[in-house]
Parts: C-alpha cells; structure tokens; sequence
C-alpha cells in the first residue's frame, strides 16, 4: 500500500453484480462537501457492466477510484481486501444501493476532531443514524446528541435498535478482520462487538449520515437466510450468551433469546449434514445453563422453520451480503 497519499476517509463498496445501483452512491460521493476521501470498489465477481462503469468514472472524478475484482467469495472476504487496500485514516462501508447524505464526511470529520486528541486513542468509530429516502429515521436515536459508549453498551444496556452508520479507524478494522474460516455470512456484530471488548468506545451522534435504498434482488439486500448462513447465525448467537454475560443484568430476555436461536441454528446445522464450525461450540457454565433452559423455545422455533419450509428472514441490513 502506498503511504504517499493519505486521505482522512477510504470509502469502500463491495459490490456484486450491482452496475444499476452503483452509480447512486457514486453520485452521492460526488456531492460530498468534504473531498478527501478515496472511493475502493472491491469487485466481489460481478459478470456485468461494473468493471466498465467504475473505469469510466475514474477518468472523470474528482477523488481516486481504486477498482478491484475478485472471485466471489461473499461480503466479510470483500471487506477485508478492502481494508487491506484502504489509505485512509478512517473506512466509511457504503453499501452498493446506497447513498451518502451531502455532508455526511465533512460531519463525520467533524464529529472526530471535536473529541479531544488526549482521548481519541480510546475511541474507534464515528456513528450516526441512518435515514429513508422519504427522511424517516431507521430504528432508534440514541440517547442524547452526543453520546459516548461501546458497541456492547448502546445495545445491550442502552437498547438501541435499528441500522447505524459511521466510519471505524482503518488501524483497528485491520486488527478485527471478519473470520474468513466461517463459511457464508458472517453477522456485522461480531466485528463490532470485539472492538468493544478490546475497550474502544464509539462516539454516537444523532446525525444522518446515510441515506438506506432497500433493494430487492441482490446480496446487497439479501434478507432470506438459507442453510449457509447458518453457521455466521450461530456464531453471533454465541458470541452473545458467551462472551457478552457481563451485560446480561441488562437485557436478560435477550440473552434467553440468543440462547433459543443458538439451539435452532444449531438444530439447523445439524439437520442440514452440514459440519459445525469449531468457533460455534459453545464453552463455560453460565452459556450452557442459558441454552440449556432455553432449549425448548430454540426447538420449538426450529420445528416451526421447518414447517415454513426453510429460514425465516431477520434484520435486512443486519443480514446484508454486500
């Protein structure tokens, strides 16, 4: 990577087969107040018109378009070659059917240098809300304008819902890369809660940021889930009744909650022939005893997808591919 240009923002899109929508985010990069930024379009095998889309707008913006194709091998691959290629000092992730708000990075930039440096070293990410394109806001504010916490704190003790959007220092996405080892879909939630784990804290605005298309038809907005999601499905459950019981005395409804689906993915796997990752495994006392009481809901529920014939859909965004 080379260090002569260093932008304040990477922008980065994994995108797949997406040459329709694409060019809306890209307009709306366009239209940023703030410009120094550089656009990566990680390329997650596309076989239409991307390719030659993006070498046009290359010729013609103002900011630098990195462009990089690869075989398909789902989001949490393209967004760790992204970040591998980033220059910035921070990655914006703009989905490929979305838009930025005009002055989402010069706010974004803002927002961070307004934390004072002596403290930034304890901060990862810069996050704001998300809103449609009729302006209404996606899920919930936070709970003043500005508001300091861990990813882990706003969820589980705070309550927080719904879509957030933001940027996360280049450094530290590098040292949390999603798992490559876990096939298909890897939940979002997993990155972000290690970083809270390691003790970063993120600084909440009540700010849009992000304008969200819900597309149909594309990775981008896939939201029916199918046998290989599983695993990530299962992975995020266990995250939660494992290595985030120092927030149960917050949220315990949604630790049984995680622990039910733990046992209907499970089940899932199980009955799908499918081998069972070894991250997915459970381990300690207070996890087993959760899945444990909760088993009969996670059968029961397991039972009832398989009479509606295959998964239930979840979160769109949550569950988004690219």
């Amino acid at each position: 990577m080379s260090v002569a240009f260093r932008p304040f923002f990477s922008v980065i899109t994994p995108t797949y087969n997406r040459a329709h929508t694409l060019g809306r985010a890209f307009v709306s990069l366009c239209d940023q107040t703030f410009q120094d930024f550089e656009w990566v379009v990680i390329d997650d095998g596309s076989n239409d018109a991307t390719g030659d889309l993006v070498a046009r707008w290359q010729a013609q913006a103002r900011f630098p378009i990195q462009y990089h194709w690869q075989v398909n091998q789902h989001k949490k691959v393209a967004f760790n070659r992204g970040v591998a290629r980033a220059s910035g000092h921070f990655v914006v992730v703009l989905d490929s059917d979305d838009t930025l708000a005009p002055n989402a990075l010069f706010d974004m930039a803002a927002v961070w240098n307004d934390i004072p440096e002596a403290d930034r070293h304890r901060f990862a990410a810069v996050t704001g809300l998300c809103a449609r394109p009729d302006g209404r806001i996606v899920g919930d504010a936070f709970p003043d304008d500005v508001f300091d916490a861990s990813v882990l704190d706003i969820t589980f003790r705070e309550g927080v819902r719904g879509e957030k959007f933001g940027c996360t220092r280049t450094d530290i996405l590098r040292r949390f890369p999603y798992p490559e080892d876990i096939p298909g879909y890897v939940p979002e939630s997993l990155v972000w809660r290690a970083i809270a784990r390691a003790g970063y804290l993120t600084r909440f605005v009540n700010q849009v940021f992000r304008v969200y298309y819900p597309t149909q038809g594309s990775l981008t907005s896939q939201s029916a889930l199918t046998t290989g999601n599983l695993p990530g499905l299962c992975l995020l459950a266990r995250d939660t009744v494992v290595n985030c019981l120092p927030w149960f005395r917050y949220r315990p409804l949604e630790f049984f909650k995680a622990a039910a689906r733990y046992s209907r993915f499970r089940l899932a796997l199980w009955r799908s022939g499918l081998s069972v990752p070894a991250a997915v495994h459970l381990h300690g006392a207070a996890a087993w005893c959760l899945v444990v009481l909760a088993l009969p809901v996670g059968v029961t529920l397991h039972l009832l997808d398989q009479q509606r014939g295959g998964m239930p859909s979840e979160s769109p965004k949550e569950n988004r591919h690219v």
